[in-house]
């Protein structure tokens, strides 16, 4: 049976580059440190580190040892907080990456209310209307709209959401109320920027009825959140999705513009690292999202 402190052990090792940096960390001698990695070596059947008295590498072994020896810690620690805290409890931290203006007006009240019910779990709450590394930044659970970039990620599908051209009281009042997709040339567009793409072309209606028109304007932001305050700032006209700006349209903050043209719906998903064994406080987060929306 694998010792899992010794495994901690040889995760503490490959950090610090050495068995002596090691023992000084852990406040060990190096002779007890090179006990617990053989006696690791002599679990595993093989050698998982070459050592000389200069320089320490990873074997292929261990290479794949540490490959998956974080999602099996996190497990680890996990199961024993809910042992210590009660069968039912939750508890670790989840990194969650969320457009800029859902995480705010959504994500965040959701998450907000999980970690009330689970009060040994953290969150962070990471926002991003560009691309994000999910598997290299460690994150847990990534919520994005549209097309995925990466096939080898899992996902669920928490539902479509309409884009909706709106714009505030204000700016109707100023510059009046376009009657077509092709008036939107006519106004000041609040244009979103992801990545290297400049969404300046906008797209209504679905098959035979699909059209598009390229928009300008002189206010451009790669944060979903700036561009919806702008907006309501009567700064100009948006495209946003409907999780965004309902509760600003119910309220009058906004108007909805365009509405026999309706825009297509955007796919909204959870994303998952690929091959990664999901702990408990992971998926029952995901779960409440899914309820959530």
């Amino acid at each position: 049976m694998i010792n899992l402190e010794h495994l901690r052990l040889f995760k503490r090792i490959v950090q610090f580059g050495s068995l002596a940096s090691a023992a000084r960390d852990l406040g060990l001698s190096s002779t007890t440190v090179s006990e617990r990695l053989a006696a690791l070596e002599r679990d595993m059947g093989t050698v998982l580190l070459n050592r000389t008295t200069r320089s320490l590498s990873l074997t292929e072994a261990g290479q794949t040892l540490l490959d998956g020896l974080e999602p099996l810690l996190e497990e680890a620690d996990s199961l024993a907080a809910q042992i210590k805290l009660g069968s039912d409890a939750l508890a670790g931290t989840i990194r969650v990456s969320a457009p800029s203006d859902l995480g705010r007006t959504r994500v965040s009240n959701i998450i907000n209310a999980f970690v009330a019910q689970n009060p040994a779990v953290s969150v962070e709450l990471l926002l991003s209307d560009g691309y994000v590394d999910i598997v290299g930044d460690g994150i847990d659970i990534a919520l994005r709209f549209g097309a995925l970039p990466d096939g080898t990620l899992r996902t669920r599908k928490l539902g479509t959401a309409p884009r909706i051209v709106c714009a505030a009281p204000a700016y109707i009042a100023r510059r009046g109320t376009p009657s077509s997709p092709d008036d939107l040339q006519d106004h000041q567009c609040l244009l979103m920027r992801f990545g290297k793409m400049l969404d300046r072309q906008w797209h209504f209606g679905e098959g035979d009825t699909a059209t598009s028109v390229m928009v300008y304007g002189p206010l451009i932001s790669n944060d979903g959140h700036l561009v919806r305050q702008w907006c309501l700032d009567g700064l100009g006209i948006a495209l946003k999705s409907q999780y965004d700006v309902a509760d600003d349209i119910k309220a009058g903050r906004l108007i909805p513009l365009l509405e026999g043209f309706a825009a297509p719906g955007t796919d909204l998903q959870m994303l998952f690292p690929p091959s990664r064994a999901q702990p408990a406080r992971t998926k029952a987060l995901a779960d409440t999202l899914a309820e959530g929306f």
